[in-house]
């Protein structure tokens, strides 16, 4: 018996070791692709002010809750991502994903992926002139995203527990 026992609960383990690495490759390929898309909006947007890669991400009905700056809508967000970042080149904002921070959770309707949550801490910085970068903030972000027409678009914006740096 008990060595039947074992056999059932090997091969039960077999069956299913495909269905695992399945889901842990998909799971993969999802956190690289919000962590691209994290690229885009930060790196190339935020940091060096790519205006132009930002608005085809951003959703239509977009909604940004900022628990220092207040809701924000799409138009709003855009106006204020160049006001704000990206019209004071001699006192740059500058992000920085907190390292291992960030997690990735699909959202599916009977199967089929339509969306993500995606999670994380991040850091902001200063840039001046002749001067050392430094810390100004830390502060945690939720994002929801969607696929539309199997392009992601960033449709919520949660930003939050803004702290100042240690």
């Amino acid at each position: 018996m008990k060595s039947y026992m074992t056999v059932m609960l090997i091969s039960a383990t077999v069956l299913l070791i495909p269905n695992t690495v399945q889901s842990n490759n998909h799971q993969a390929s999802l956190y690289q692709q919000l962590l691209n898309m994290d690229q885009i909006l930060f790196e190339q947007s935020f940091n060096r002010c790519k205006q132009d890669v930002l608005e085809p991400v951003i959703a239509e009905d977009f909604e940004f809750y900022h628990d220092v700056a207040g809701v924000q809508n799409r138009a709003e967000f855009l106006k204020a991502v160049e006001k704000n970042i990206c019209s004071t080149p001699d006192r740059k904002p500058i992000r920085k994903l907190v390292s291992d921070s960030l997690k990735v959770f699909p959202l599916k309707n009977n199967g089929k992926l339509y969306g993500a949550i995606q999670q994380g801490e991040h850091e902001f910085f200063i840039k001046e002139p002749n001067k050392a970068l430094y810390k100004t903030s830390v502060a945690r972000f939720t994002h929801l995203w969607v696929l539309t027409d199997d392009q992601w678009q960033l449709k919520r914006v949660l930003s939050y527990d803004h702290q100042s740096p240690e």
